[in-house]
Parts: C-alpha cells; sequence; structure tokens
C-alpha cells in the first residue's frame, strides 16, 4: 500500500510480489487478538480514551465475524492481511480506528502476531503427537504378547514383542513433543512494544499486553525483538524431525503391509486401489507421508537460508519466513493426525509374526548366550553359533531342527536345554532389562507412559 511519500501506485508486477494477504491471512485472528490488547493498553495509559478503545474493539469484532463469515473480500492492493484489517475497521468506526496504529509498527504488530500462531500452531502438535503415542500405546497394551522378529540392516535379528518395538515410536514422538514444548517456551517473549526497532516514545506499558496475550516475558533488545526468528526455526526443525519419524513409522507399514512380510492389514480407509489392477491395495497415506518429510525438511532449509545473511534490524525478506512456517507446522500436524488415525484401525497378523521367528535363525544369539552363561568366552560362543547356523543352512533346517549331536559336536556344553533357549517367546522373556522386551518390563513402560500421557499439558 503505497502511502506519504509516494507519488503513485507500486507497479503491478512488484506489487503482485510485494503481497502477502494471500498466506498471511492465517494471521487475521491473532492479529486482531493482538490489535485489541494493544488499544486497551493504549486507553490504560491514557495514549487514547476508554471510548476510543472500545469502539475500537467492537469495531475490530466485526471485522474478524466478517472475514470468519466470508463477507470481507480481502484485497492485495493492501499488501498484507494487518492493513486490510485496519483499512475495514477505519471503515465501520471512522478516524478513530487510525488510532489504533499509535505506539504500533508494522514490523513489532508482524512479530507478535507469528509468536502468537506459532504458539498455537505449536500446542496443536503437541496435541496431536499425544494422540499418536496414545494409539501406539493402546495398540501395545492390545499386543502384548505378539512376538516379531527385530529387524536390523532390513534382516531378520532378534525376537521381540510387537508392543516393544510400537514403543519405539512412542519414544521417539515423546522426545518431539519435548522440543516443540521447548520451541513454544522460547516463543513466549512478547515483541510488541518494540515498534519499527527502536522502540516507541509513548509512554506503553508492555507487561501488561504481554500478559493479555499469553506471553510469558518481555523481548528485552527492540531491534532483535522485530527480526527474531528463532522461533519459527525451532519450531521448523522439531517438525523436520516429527516427519522423519513419522517416515520411518510409514516405511514400515509400507514394508509390513506388503505380501511379502504380510504382518499387518492398513484400514481401507487410507489406502487405494489401483486404476488397472483390481487386487491391489495401496497404502497411499504411509507413502505420502514419507514423501511429505522431504517438503518440511526443505521449508526449514528455505527459513535458514532467508535468515543467514540479514542485517539488523527488521528487511522485507523477513517475509519469506512466513510461508515455510505456515506450511511445515500444517503440514506436520496433519501428517500427525493421519497417522494416528491409520495405527488406530491396523490390524495386525499375529500367526504371521510368529511363524517369521521360526524362521532365519533368528535366535541364534540364544546359542552364544548360552555358552557363555556356561563359561565360555563369548567370541568362541558367537563362533560356535555361527558354525551350527552354517550347518543348518547347509542341511536345510532351522536351529529348533538341527539334531542334538549337531550341537554335542560343535561344542560339549550345548546339551538337550539348548531347544529351551531356542523358543522365540522365552528368548524374548530372558531380555528382562530396563528398556528390554520382556512382558514385565514392556507393561511397566505401557503403564510409565500411560501416566505420562495423562498428565501431559503444554
Amino acid at each position: 500500500m503505497r502511502q506519504g511519500r509516494f507519488g503513485g501506485e507500486m507497479a503491478a508486477q512488484a506489487a503482485a510480489l510485494n503481497a502477502s494477504v494471500g498466506f498471511d491471512r492465517r494471521l487475521y485472528t491473532v492479529d486482531i487478538r493482538g490489535s485489541q490488547a494493544h488499544a486497551r493498553m493504549l486507553a490504560k495509559q491514557g495514549i487514547v480514551t476508554p471510548a476510543e478503545a472500545e469502539t475500537i474493539c467492537r469495531g475490530l469484532d466485526q471485522v474478524r465475524d466478517e472475514i470468519e463469515r466470508g463477507a470481507l473480500a480481502l484485497d492485495p492492493k493492501l499488501e498484507d492481511i494487518h492493513m486490510n484489517v485496519e483499512r475495514r475497521l477505519t471503515e465501520i468506526v471512522g478516524e478513530v480506528g487510525g488510532k489504533l496504529h499509535t505506539a504500533r509498527s508494522r514490523n513489532d504488530q508482524v512479530a507478535t502476531d507469528l509468536k502468537l500462531w506459532a504458539r498455537e500452531q505449536g500446542r496443536a502438535l503437541a496435541s496431536a503427537l499425544d494422540v499418536l503415542r496414545s494409539v501406539l500405546v493402546a495398540q501395545a497394551r492390545a499386543h502384548l504378547d505378539v512376538i516379531v522378529p527385530g529387524y536390523t540392516h532390513l534382516q531378520r535379528a532378534q525376537p521381540i514383542r510387537l508392543a516393544h518395538h510400537l514403543l519405539a515410536y512412542v519414544d521417539m514422538l515423546a522426545r518431539d513433543r519435548g522440543r516443540v514444548a521447548d520451541a513454544v517456551r522460547r516463543a513466549g517473549a512478547s515483541p510488541l512494544g518494540a515498534g519499527a526497532l527502536a522502540g516507541t516514545s509513548f509512554p506503553i506499558d508492555r507487561a501488561a499486553t504481554a500478559s493479555a496475550l499469553g506471553f510469558e516475558e518481555l523481548a528485552r533488545n527492540s531491534m532483535d525483538a522485530v527480526s527474531d526468528r528463532d522461533f519459527a526455526v525451532e519450531l521448523l526443525a522439531a517438525c523436520a524431525l516429527v516427519m522423519v519419524h513419522l517416515s520411518r513409522l510409514g516405511e514400515e507399514l509400507v514394508l509390513w503391509a506388503s505380501q511379502e512380510f504380510g504382518f499387518v492389514k492398513l484400514p481401507e480407509g487410507y489406502c487405494s486401489g489401483s486404476s488397472i489392477m483390481p487386487q491391489k491395495v495401496n497404502p497411499d497415506i504411509p507413502e505420502l507421508v514419507r514423501a511429505k518429510t522431504g517438503r518440511v525438511t526443505g521449508d526449514l532449509v528455505a527459513l535458514l537460508v532467508v535468515l543467514k545473511g540479514l542485517p539488523l534490524a527488521y528487511n522485507k525478506d523477513l517475509q519469506e519466513t512466513q510461508e515455510p512456517l505456515y506450511d511445515a507446522l500444517e503440514t506436520t500436524i496433519a501428517c500427525a493426525r493421519v497417522m494416528a488415525g491409520l495405527m488406530e484401525g491396523v490390524q495386525f497378523d499375529a500367526a504371521r509374526m510368529a511363524a517369521a521367528c521360526e524362521s532365519g535363525h533368528v535366535c541364534a544369539t540364544e546359542i552364544a548366550d548360552f555358552l557363555a552363561a556356561r563359561g565360555v568366552p563369548f567370541r568362541r560362543a558367537h563362533d560356535i553359533a555361527g558354525i551350527l547356523v552354517k550347518r543348518a543352512l547347509e542341511r536345510g533346517l532351522e536351529l529348533r531342527t538341527l539334531p542334538l549331536e549337531e550341537y554335542r559336536a560343535a561344542a560339549p556344553e550345548l546339551d538337550p536345554s539348548i531347544y529351551e533357549a531356542l523358543d522365540p517367546a522365552r528368548a524374548v522373556e530372558r531380555r528382562a532389562v530396563v528398556g528390554g522386551p520382556a512382558r514385565a518390563q514392556v507393561l511397566a513402560e505401557i503403564e510409565r507412559i500411560e501416566k505420562e500421557l495423562a498428565d501431559a499439558s503444554l
């Protein structure tokens, strides 16, 4: 929007590039909240009259209502949501609307709005992560006694509980939630009152507006206050890692839903069919979540590149920090929510998982542990177990069907009780250390997480 010293309109191409209302319209609710808090503070400080502040606040309520009803057409020529709101306010209440911007710049206004929006969305993301964690914990409790192969290098490695596998993602998401909460907390310093970069000469009460808007403290340096986007970087970094974890979960669902694994059946509402192959059930949602991880990572990189060379204080480049912020948070929240719905409807094939534990020599480590417990040095015990695996492979047998004489020939310490040690369920139950897959440990972890989720708040 052209003002004062300019004699004409901005060139059409320049105006199109300059306008942000197409994306910053998301800020209208927090912008109006911030403006109302500012107007009431101005009245409290005697900068405007109480009647003027009340007129402004009522007018802003009407603007919000018109936007929500779709009755207000936002004008790109006014550049952004802030000027659109102010222009409509002045149309409604008259010249007194022009007093709203007293002791305020668009620089501290935008910084305030962005922090308010980011904090709201950060809390929404934390809530979405809690819902997904709750779903995973519920599935873990429901499948506490299902045994499944654990994998390294995508090769069957050792048997574990399915619940233990699911709780690994719960732990990842718990760390994610902590990072989101940290970012929300550090976004708790109010920029309002910093002005364009040098504060204001009016006797404002910054603490009053900060408290009214739910900020915990004040940004202490006016130049940093208007140019700080660290909160956005922190939130996007947290989003990127959330998406990495969701992508890993998505990848395993894609694998496990394949005919080659057959461990899960995905709910039909989260899959699609093929345009020419009627038998296909395609895991579209896990695949899309996996792909959107790159998009959110790109948002983080874009934001960092915008910020990396900026001198103090405000520069128009900072407008380009908004779209990555909006996109990353909205995408991550949507992905967390859709994965919660998907995981709630997943059906696990316990029989197929158990059968997979009976092949591939997944209990070979038990032979080494069996020998080590009887005084054989572990490295020698490991070699003996490897020799027995090789013999089983040569004979086309599993370790549990390899004749006892083969065990005796490999090591005299191997008596008939070795077959009991090779039972997958027993092997899992022997791993009763804290953090292990034994039933008591997994159940204790489920109960701990359930209590944590019940007490969760942000």
